[in-house]
């Protein structure tokens, strides 16, 4: 009798199933209201991503090309596969005379990259957030290796890391 009330069972499931697939179906088939599918790449020029969408790591710069990244290295530490990497180099800071961490480059492996969002999250001053990019295909490996620092960008005038 189990035998069945199994059939039974699964084809009750099944047109439970079918019969949402076929309101969805029909309904937005007619109105085109509430599809959220997206026609890529045909829609590729006015495409634009959710704001939750997690693209790639990118670096804020403001418009005189500073960032905020003081080369803590804590991004680097947190990553869990070694997609970024933080080059540094000690500079005598003019107004204490003491010796300070400045950002070389800060170098991201696009193609390491599991999106887990680490980085983010441990980077106490906020310098890396998630990208809107999106169109990552190459034949070339080395092209999704970045630099997040823009070329001539220098950490901002008088920034104190913010306490967390």
């Amino acid at each position: 009798m189990s035998y069945f009330g199994d059939i039974t069972n699964a084809t009750k499931t099944l047109l439970t199933g079918m019969k949402i697939t076929g309101k969805y179906f029909f309904v937005n088939l007619f109105t085109r209201k509430d599809v959220i599918t997206q026609q890529y790449p045909d829609n590729k020029d006015k495409l634009v991503m959710f704001d939750r969408f997690k693209g790639e790591v990118v670096m804020y710069h403001d418009e005189n090309n500073h960032h905020r990244c003081d080369a803590c290295t804590m991004c680097e530490l947190a990553c869990p596969n070694g997609s970024i990497e933080i080059i540094w180099d000690k500079k005598i800071d003019e107004e204490t005379g003491k010796a300070k961490k400045e950002l070389v480059n800060h170098i991201y492996h696009l193609e390491m990259c599991t999106m887990c969002g680490l980085c983010i999250e441990a980077c106490p001053s906020d310098a890396i957030m998630w990208g809107q990019g999106y169109h990552h295909t190459t034949k070339d490996r080395s092209n999704l290796t970045k630099s997040l620092n823009k070329p001539g960008s220098s950490l901002i005038p008088g920034y104190k890391k913010p306490k967390k």
